[in-house]
């Protein structure tokens, strides 16, 4: 079957279309592009101009992706009270897969996500501001080589580095592929961050913490349960995973077993959220530490305050943090996270009551904060 390539009418991103189709779906912009009919030179009907596209059982089985058109309705919300599926049925999953990942390089490795979400009545504006600043501190200043570092937002040419609920799924399967003792793995995500009923009885406060995909709406979210699952259990001995999480309730979002709990003093102490309901949430011996921007019951935002343009506080916070500070303990880092951002909020006119969020730190084992050197 011939297919042909058909550009976004509103990003410009190529698209394969099978001949026959009246309509593409973008996964970049989440919208819809009609084509106008014409004829090939053998006489077959390329694509008509009116109504949804016409039978593509025989294009689907070529296997060449295939994009519907897809209504823009959407939900409001991303809490846990306002989750309403729509009545359409999103069908990239059958008809577009992501490739194979590519292949892992080198001992460090990086997989950055930031959501924008455009075009919804909840959209955000820093996020992929977020990823750079986060791969530019990987690349530049930490030496991660640019092959081993994955970058999904909205802005990318790939279709397959979109920030879908598949796309991530890969990327999260690759980061910690074949993953040995001596590496150091970092996940950094920049979205919004929701709340659902916990069903298996493993969380303490009675939700579980989740990663809302672009196209959550059709396909749902990443629960934190499926998260750890995917990364944190199979770290082996040896091996370091960081996560730095700029959303909403994230404190727990990698479903680590312990709670670093800190005031502005510097005294700290550990929680263990295990439950006798629980299924083993650890490693197989490696280390995995996550830094989130605010508890599970806490909201973050991203705001110009810092920098002139929207950021994620959390990100701008451990970024200046990193690269200010040689020889940094996670106490000190959290410290001085927490301190840019209270002192940004007085600046402008921000209080406690206004804005709750407090970066938080969790962790597979329990060690000393005041001690222990961050190093990625």
């Amino acid at each position: 079957m011939e297919s042909r390539r058909h550009s976004c009418r509103q990003c410009g991103l190529q698209l394969p279309a099978p001949i026959g189709v009246k309509a593409i779906y973008c996964p970049r912009c989440q919208r819809s592009t009609q084509f106008q009919p014409r004829n090939n030179m053998h006489g077959v009907p390329t694509v008509n101009a009116n109504g949804p596209y016409s039978n593509n059982i025989n294009a689907m089985n070529t296997g060449l992706p295939v994009y519907p058109a897809k209504p823009r309705t959407v939900t409001s919300g991303f809490g846990y009270g306002n989750y309403r599926p729509q009545s359409f049925q999103f069908r990239s999953p059958q008809v577009m897969r992501p490739q194979p990942p590519p292949a892992v390089h080198g001992r460090k490795r990086a997989v950055l996500c930031g959501a924008n979400y455009r075009g919804h009545n909840k959209s955000l504006k820093g996020s992929i501001n977020d990823v750079l600043a986060m791969r530019y501190l990987l690349v530049d200043k930490l030496g991660f080589p640019n092959a081993s570092v994955i970058v999904l937002t909205e802005n990318e040419k790939d279709i397959f580095r979109i920030p879908t609920k598949a796309n991530i799924r890969a990327a999260l399967r690759w980061l910690v592929h074949s993953c040995q003792p001596g590496d150091s793995l970092v996940f950094h995500y920049s979205g919004h961050g929701s709340r659902v009923r916990d069903l298996d009885g493993d969380e303490i406060d009675g939700y579980d913490e989740s990663l809302c995909p672009i196209d959550f709406e059709t396909e749902g979210r990443i629960l934190d349960d499926e998260i750890n699952e995917t990364i944190i259990r199979p770290l082996p001995r040896g091996a370091t995973l960081h996560a730095i999480i700029d959303a909403c309730h994230s404190g727990t979002f990698l479903d680590l077993q312990f709670m670093c709990r800190i005031n502005r003093g510097g005294s700290y102490m550990w929680e263990d959220h295990r439950t006798p309901h629980s299924t083993y949430k650890g490693t197989r011996g490696g280390i995995a530490i996550c830094i989130s921007a605010c508890d599970d019951h806490q909201s973050s935002g991203d705001t110009i305050a810092f920098t002139g343009f929207p950021t994620g506080a959390l990100t701008y916070s451990f970024v200046k943090t990193m690269e200010q500070e040689p020889k940094l303990t996670y106490g000190r880092l959290l410290l001085s996270m927490h301190k840019k951002i209270h002192e940004t909020q007085k600046g402008i006119g921000l209080n406690s009551k206004d804005v709750s969020q407090e970066p938080q730190l969790s962790a597979s084992v329990r060690f000393d904060i005041h001690s222990k050197l961050l190093t990625l």
